[in-house]
């Protein structure tokens, strides 16, 4: 039986501490990343970024302790509501939001905005969570897989009519989550090489490509296949790789934005469009390679604070501290979100309810995509797509979005002892 002893939970401090910090370091760099020494403007005026990013984190810790103090059955018994109130936003997005950047990605209410993707995470990986917890998931069957990649694909391809292609990216972090509950890892790592081919392709004749699959494939069947299921299954991806490599040229040319088609052919040769998205990677690195082995102090970057690097309160926001504090700061910050990936997984496989730990996997995976892609965008590993650094970044929606996903887990496994099982 359900217990409603709120007061008797057993928080995760472990965890809230690490979010603590990184929420702390952020605010106080995304004040360094602008900071005027002339202006004389404290770190908590309204009207700069570090207060507004202040304001939101007051707003978050009351979100916070809502969910602390709330039934935690509202998250394991309505997800299919959830699910439902994010797709509709998501639809609203497409049909009234502003074109901004070429992209329809906010909800405007007045004076606040929010993106319905942000919305569309939590929701997929509650209902996704409890879809597998509530059925007994094994991913031993076509039925099984349609419905769990139907239930991921349908927010994904509206967020595709945005278009938003670094939210796309990012669910496809539940793909661990998946394989963590028994998913077959051959399509994970079919979406990899197929990823690499798509790079690849833009590189190397298709014709020499498409050969080297046959070349490999071929061999892979004749030594390491032993049925004819896993031969078919390997024949069958041959055709698949073959047919990605040929439809890539329609892909950049048709499906993704002038502005996203610069990027990744920046993203392979920094000599494209030197003064545009090439000269963004460019300040980005400088500023993080200016930094060195203990940085030029706090509030002394240069690179940063004179504009030379593109939006460095949040999608850049790693220049700051790589700049002020070197590698020594840069380390301690990627620890920390070691520290705290690590910290959710060990209390995802602790849990004695399902439920639980297949969202805690969802919230590693989307957490872990986020710093992946947004480390890489600042060193030239990835293409520039609009990824924030979590709990870091500047962004109201985007802390609250985080910080609501954090602790619906946090809130969940407080209560680990008390959540009637399967």
């Amino acid at each position: 039986m359900k217990q409603h002893d709120n007061f008797g939970i057993k928080i995760d401090w472990l965890l809230v501490v690490l979010y603590a910090l990184v929420a702390l370091l952020g605010w106080l760099n995304i004040y360094a990343a602008v900071y005027d020494e002339t202006a004389n403007v404290a770190i908590w005026a309204q009207d700069t970024n570090s207060g507004k990013q202040l304001l939101w984190i007051g707003i978050s810790v009351v979100v916070i302790v809502l969910i602390l103090i709330m039934d935690y059955s509202i998250f394991t018994i309505f997800p299919y509501f959830f699910y439902a109130i994010a797709i509709i936003l998501l639809i609203a997005t497409i049909l009234f939001a502003r074109e901004v950047n070429g992209a329809r990605a906010w909800l405007e209410f007045g004076p606040l905005k929010f993106q319905a993707s942000e919305v569309a995470k939590l929701a997929t990986a509650l209902t996704l969570a409890k879809f597998i917890n509530d059925y007994n998931v094994k991913f031993n069957t076509l039925k099984t897989y349609a419905i769990s990649f139907g239930i991921m694909v349908l927010p994904i391809a509206l967020i595709a009519l945005q278009p938003d292609p670094g939210t796309i990216l990012v669910f496809m972090s539940f793909l661990i989550a998946f394989y963590r509950e028994g998913m077959d890892p051959t399509l994970i790592i079919m979406g990899l090489i197929a990823g690499l081919f798509f790079i690849l392709t833009l590189v190397v004749s298709k014709v020499l490509l498409i050969t080297s699959v046959a070349v490999i494939g071929l061999l892979i069947i004749g030594l390491l296949t032993h049925t004819y299921r896993k031969a078919l299954l390997v024949f069958m991806s041959m055709l698949m790789i073959s047919g990605f490599v040929i439809s890539v040229d329609k892909i950049m040319t048709d499906v993704l934005k002038p502005h996203h088609q610069n990027r990744i052919r920046v993203l392979l040769d920094d000599k494209i469009d030197p003064l545009g998205v090439g000269w963004n990677i460019k300040q980005s690195k400088i500023a993080i390679g200016s930094g060195g082995l203990y940085g030029k102090g706090f509030l002394e970057g240069t690179q940063t604070k004179y504009d030379f690097v593109p939006e460095q309160s949040t999608d850049f926001i790693f220049c700051t501290i790589a700049e002020e504090h070197g590698w020594i700061g840069s380390f301690f910050l990627v620890v920390l979100y070691m520290a705290m990936l690590l910290r959710i997984i060990y209390i995802s496989e602790r849990q004695k309810y399902r439920f639980t730990r297949v969202y805690g996997y969802f919230v590693a995976g989307i957490l872990f995509f986020h710093f992946m892609i947004n480390m890489g965008m600042t060193i030239g590993l990835f293409p520039v797509i609009g990824i924030p650094l979590p709990f870091f970044s500047y962004g109201g929606s985007s802390l609250l979005s985080f910080s609501v996903l954090l602790f619906v887990l946090i809130k969940l496994d407080a209560h680990r002892n008390q959540i009637v099982t399967r």
